[in-house]
């Protein structure tokens, strides 16, 4: 990444050559809806930028547009899912989850409704500042009884995640990656289901436990630091909400430290619950969090920002020398 760079709203940098997919989301969504006509889509007059407008061209009559009344959004989502449909909705992250909080948590997830959240910007996908940038999303969201959480990693997992939630009875909220989306995961053999952890990568001396967006960067360090000597092993755990504490303990056991790795803050996300899990299942390892620091980030470019906040390729490379170097006396 080179600094000074600005993307257009919510796009994803491309941290390698890979093939990039236009509108994941939308076009799944346009798929399923013509297959299922109880299916339909709602936005917070964010079309656009929520690539939910494959699926309005697709199915116009089942398309509707709250205006910016967040709250309404979501109400309006749920009324729909208690009279049969499923309903899509979409708005930025920040909206969805601090101005539509209790309507979340009574009208959804309280009523156990069919109502899926795919929530734009997460995390520093926007260089708009902390009006904009949903970087506590994940930690308020799982703290909400009956409400399946997922971050997804890349295209092919945005689309399986589509149809997963769509086969889910209750309500998802689903961090949304817009427009050219790298495809990081290959279609042919990932599987996404709700609540599993995946192993991208076996290790032995250092394990990146990463979520969202931030497997690819895993990845690439992952074989930046196996050139190096050092063997680092990924686990992808695209979903927060039930959470793999099982997958992620098994992985834990068989790496001498670990470095978690989420586009959110540090705190209440999937550090956090790394940490819980360990605990719980009684492993005692080095833990290192990568993520955002525990205050709202300025505005500016992805590339800035995101070096601000160790968040980097070059960054997780050099945290993860760093520490296995330090293990040797």
């Amino acid at each position: 990444m080179s600094r000074g760079v600005t993307l257009g709203m919510g796009e994803v940098e491309r941290a390698g050559g890979r093939e990039l997919v236009d509108a994941p989301f939308g076009n799944a969504l346009a798929a399923l809806a013509r297959r299922r006509d109880d299916i339909v889509g709602l936005t917070a007059d964010l079309a656009k930028y929520t690539d939910i407008l494959p699926f309005k061209e697709a199915c116009p009559s089942r398309f509707f547009n709250v205006g910016m009344a967040e709250q309404n959004l979501v109400a309006v989502a749920a009324g729909l899912a208690k009279s049969g449909f499923v309903a899509y909705c979409t708005t930025y992250g920040v909206f969805a989850t601090r101005r539509a909080y209790d309507f979340i948590a009574i009208a959804c997830a309280h009523s156990r409704a069919e109502v899926k959240i795919f929530a734009g910007l997460p995390g520093l996908t926007t260089g708009y500042g902390g009006t904009h940038q949903a970087i506590e999303d994940l930690a308020l969201m799982r703290m909400v009884p009956d409400l399946v959480v997922i971050d997804p990693c890349d295209a092919t997992e945005l689309e399986q995640v589509t149809h997963a939630v769509a086969a889910h009875r209750g309500p998802a909220y689903v961090r949304l990656l817009r427009g050219a989306v790298p495809r990081v995961l290959d279609p042919e053999t990932h599987r996404f289901a709700i609540g599993r952890s995946y192993v991208l990568r076996e290790g032995r001396d250092i394990g990146l436990v990463s979520t969202g967006l931030m497997t690819e960067r895993a990845l690439d360090a992952a074989e930046i630091l196996s050139a190096a000597g050092i063997s680092a092993g990924v686990l992808h755990v695209p979903t927060i909400k039930p959470f793999d504490a099982a997958g992620v303990a098994a992985f834990a056991r068989r790496h001498d430290r670990l470095i978690s790795i989420e586009n959110h803050v540090v705190s209440g996300g999937l550090g956090a619950l790394l940490a819980e899990a360990l605990f719980e299942a009684g492993i005692v390892k080095p833990l290192e969090r990568v993520g955002i620091p525990d205050r709202f980030i300025e505005c500016g470019s992805l590339p800035f920002l995101q070096e601000q906040c160790g968040m980097t390729v070059p960054q997780i490379v050099a945290l993860a020398n760093d520490k296995t170097k330090r293990r040797t006396p």
